[in-house]
């Protein structure tokens, strides 16, 4: 789960990059936004559950996906009340983040 935290976290950088080439570093700040929105509560989901070891049930799976919503839409409603975000960068930051575990079955154990 780990890497796919990596995983994750590296293509969201590859993207910011590309969004600063095509909309300058406003567009780069805004793909973070996004991809860090889906990454933090992905992280502390990821940390409970290592922390849960065998004792996690569904009920510690489901509450956990619970919080990655929420907390997400939280993220995402804070950041663009702080900082005025480039709408389709943030998005494509964040599908970055949400797709990125279809490239998880590249890295090797």
């Amino acid at each position: 789960m780990k890497k796919v935290i990596l995983l994750q976290s590296g293509l969201v950088v590859v993207v910011a990059a590309i969004a600063a080439g095509w909309v300058g570093a406003h567009g780069a700040i805004s793909a973070l936004i996004g991809g860090l929105a889906y990454i933090l509560p992905n992280l502390l989901f990821v940390l409970r559950l290592s922390l849960a070891g065998r004792r996690a049930d569904v009920m510690t799976f489901f509450a956990g996906e619970m919080f990655k919503i929420a907390a997400t839409i939280g993220i995402l409603a804070v950041a663009t009340r702080v900082y005025p975000v480039h709408w389709l960068c943030v998005l494509i930051g964040l599908f970055a983040a949400v797709k990125a575990n279809l490239f998880a079955f590249l890295l090797k154990n």
